[in-house]
């Protein structure tokens, strides 16, 4: 039986019901002694409380704190309470995010589980990729594809389920989702309902996919359509006006360099690399924490003229810079023309390797697409194309 304490009751009472400006830690105070005695009530106004309070908390344990105080709210309230699986949702999502930036995967991950049985299973199918389980993460990846996509998200979960099942070794089902996507992305732009660039960096990318294992024809085709689109890009611009599209540059280039990262396990978890949103943070933090190391590296192979290996190095650096700073359109094109202008002129230095100039002039073009400088990016492909000798 639980003892009301009605002084407090009434206390909140006037505080709620006071004409002055209540703080956010006053009103949650209020809230957690009247949703004892009017859950229905007040139990979601606590919730809201919690987390709004939440966002005004610097210090990391309160954060988690908070918001596992949020998702039990939430968990008690009845499944007549309008809105409680949003709110269910809402407090389990920032009582992950505060467990993971504080390491807390294992806690964590049993958050994002719970989502996943709420009907959110994108934050489980991140945290699988990050520890390399690609085809636990695909399977989930398979099932919101087979429950509907929404339109809007429609290409990051395609791209994400591709990304994971070629983790997983599945390249031939890779090809056939990413497929899937481009025929969306080609009837889309067709009916000026997607941009050209999009389908551009979409084409390249499965380019890659399709030259990793072999099938070149495939891979020439993809590049040849690319070719096509930004000759016509080149010469008169994208029909429409789209707001800004670095995210899908940023997502598909950094996803490009995966080969290239140690591989990703349990107990050294890696981005997910097909994921443009909602790494964990301590996934995130360490990914960028490893550029002193690979600037450090790149500044000794360059003094020992080792251009292959800091052609490679410098690769990984650029990607961790679009991560840390892709998505800002403030100077965005003078930010990162010196890392892809130098990766070219140094794999010009390499007459016998037209792989990898082919690999930087492909990697500046699709920048220079995201920095809407068409012309350029059209003859940076084209260089590419017929170093790669397709016909």
């Amino acid at each position: 039986m639980v003892t009301i304490d009605h002084d407090a009751v009434l206390r909140a009472r006037v505080l709620l019901l006071g004409s002055g400006r209540r703080s956010r830690a006053e009103l949650v105070g209020a809230y957690r002694v009247l949703a004892e005695v009017s859950p229905k009530a007040y139990g979601p106004k606590l919730v809201d409380a919690l987390l709004a309070l939440r966002y005004e908390i610097r210090d990391p344990e309160v954060a988690v704190a908070l918001t596992a105080e949020a998702s039990r709210a939430a968990r008690r309230l009845e499944a007549g309470v309008p809105k409680r699986a949003e709110l269910l949702r809402r407090a389990l999502d920032d009582y992950r995010v505060s467990l993971f930036a504080l390491g807390r995967r294992a806690q964590g991950r049993a958050i994002c589980e719970e989502l996943a049985a709420a009907g959110r299973s994108g934050p489980l199918a991140t945290v699988l990729a990050e520890e390399g389980r690609f085809k636990e993460a695909a399977e989930l990846d398979e099932e919101a594809a087979r429950n509907g996509i929404p339109e809007h998200s429609f290409f990051w979960n395609m791209a994400r389920w591709a990304a994971n099942l070629e983790g997983a070794g599945l390249h031939d089902a890779a090809a056939t989702v990413f497929r899937e996507l481009l025929q969306k992305t080609r009837r889309d732009v067709a009916e000026q309902r997607a941009a050209l660039a999009v389908l551009t960096w979409e084409l390249v990318h499965f380019s890659r996919m399709r030259e990793v294992v072999g099938d070149a024809a495939s891979a020439a085709a993809a590049r040849r359509e690319a070719l096509s689109v930004l000759e016509g890009l080149a010469t008169t611009g994208e029909p429409e006006t789209w707001s800004i599209l670095h995210r899908w540059w940023r997502m598909l280039f950094v996803l490009s360099g995966r080969a290239a990262e140690p591989a990703a396990s349990p107990e050294s978890p890696m981005p997910p690399y097909g994921s443009e949103l909602g790494w964990s943070h301590d996934v995130r933090e360490g990914f960028l924490g490893m550029l002193p190391g690979l600037e450090a590296e790149a500044a000794r192979l360059r003094e020992a003229d080792r251009l292959p290996e800091l052609i490679d190095v410098q690769r990984r650096i650029a990607i961790r810079a679009a991560v840390r700073d892709g998505d800002h359109p403030y100077l965005f094109e003078e930010r990162f023309t010196p890392h892809f202008d130098e990766a070219v002129t140094l794999a010009r230095r390499l007459p016998d390797d037209p792989a990898r100039l082919a690999r930087a002039l492909t990697d500046r073009s699709m920048f220079l697409v995201a920095a809407r400088s068409f012309g350029p990016a059209h003859a940076d492909f084209a260089e590419a194309v017929a170093l790669l000798h397709d016909r």
